[in-house]
This record gives C-alpha cells, sequence and structure tokens, in this order.
C-alpha cells in the first residue's frame, strides 16, 4: 500500500493499547508522562520528573497503588482476549504485566472503545475470581493509544508488546 493510500484510511492497520493500573506511574515520578497542561503535543518532550508534584499526586490518592499478581495478569489478558473474540477485533499480541498492559490489536472502531471494554471486563473477571475486592477500581483514568499505519510499526509493535518489556517503546514515526 502506498503512503497515500494509508493517508486516506479511516482506520489504521492496528493500535497498540495501554492500560495501567492505578497509582502505579504518577506524573511528576521518575517515567515521563504526558498530560494536559502542555505535555501532550504529538513529537514533543514528555513531562519530566519533578519530586513535588509526584508528592502532591501520591498525596490526593484514596487508596493504594494496584500491582497485579501473576494469576491477575493471566486473567486480565484472558479477559483482552475475550473482548477481541465477542467483538471481532483481531488480537495480534497481548502481555499484561504487574502495573500494566499491552495489546496490538486492528479494528475499525476508535481506539478508546477498546481500551475501555479492556478494563470493564478484566475488572469483571478479577471480581468474578474474587481477585480484587468489589471496592477497588483497578486502572488508572485514561489510556495510551498508538496508531499504527504502516506494517513495520504494527511489526515493532508486536515484538515491543511480546519480547521488550522494560525498554522504550519503539517509533513510530518512520
Amino acid at each position: 500500500m502506498t503512503r497515500d493510500n494509508a493517508e486516506r484510511r479511516d482506520f489504521p492497520l492496528a493500535y497498540l493499547i495501554t492500560i495501567r493500573s492505578f497509582g502505579t506511574w504518577l506524573h511528576g515520578d521518575e517515567t515521563p508522562s504526558v498530560d494536559r497542561h502542555g505535555f501532550n503535543v504529538y513529537d514533543t518532550p514528555r513531562r519530566p520528573q519533578n519530586v513535588k508534584l509526584a508528592g502532591v499526586m501520591q498525596s490526593k490518592m484514596l487508596t493504594a497503588p494496584v500491582v497485579f499478581s501473576g494469576e491477575q495478569c493471566k486473567i486480565i489478558e484472558d479477559a483482552i482476549k475475550e473482548v477481541c473474540r465477542y467483538r471481532k477485533y483481531h488480537l495480534s499480541a497481548v502481555n499484561a504485566r504487574t502495573n500494566h498492559a499491552h495489546a496490538v490489536v486492528s479494528a475499525h472502531c476508535r481506539p478508546e472503545a477498546i481500551a475501555d471494554a479492556f478494563k470493564s471486563y478484566s475488572t469483571r473477571r478479577l471480581r468474578e475470581a474474587q481477585l480484587i475486592s468489589p471496592t477497588i477500581h483497578p486502572w488508572a483514568r485514561g489510556r495510551s493509544r498508538r496508531y499504527l499505519w504502516k506494517p513495520q510499526h504494527v511489526a515493532r509493535a508486536i515484538e515491543y508488546v511480546r519480547f521488550g518489556q522494560g525498554e522504550d517503546i519503539p517509533s513510530f514515526d518512520d
């Protein structure tokens, strides 16, 4: 497919969707982040570490951070697979970690609805398994979504999700 055809598509080939557990990645901590205060502009630096901001964010938390066990990660992955089967999305890769989950998924809809379904299905399944209490909200607000327009971007995202945890997210700009 030529670049012109890719630009005319309504939806990308796939999305790299990341959902994070509650309280494990705060604005201002050591992990760069984006926010609505000027640090969410394409191809610009992310919010750098800010100990004071991280302290304020932590002081506003009403519950402890949510860290998933291996058993919980398996349930989250199964729930994401269930969403994809039920909604007929194509799931290329999924990896649930102690504080987040990644999925590379193709669908003819916006990624926000996909990520929200991942969160709701996995929360329901975790509660059914009695691995979180009914009062715990395990997911942070929002989600990260990368639009993957080219086959090489999809391949990089799949490799990252399967084998590259702990490394920086690869670039999907070239």
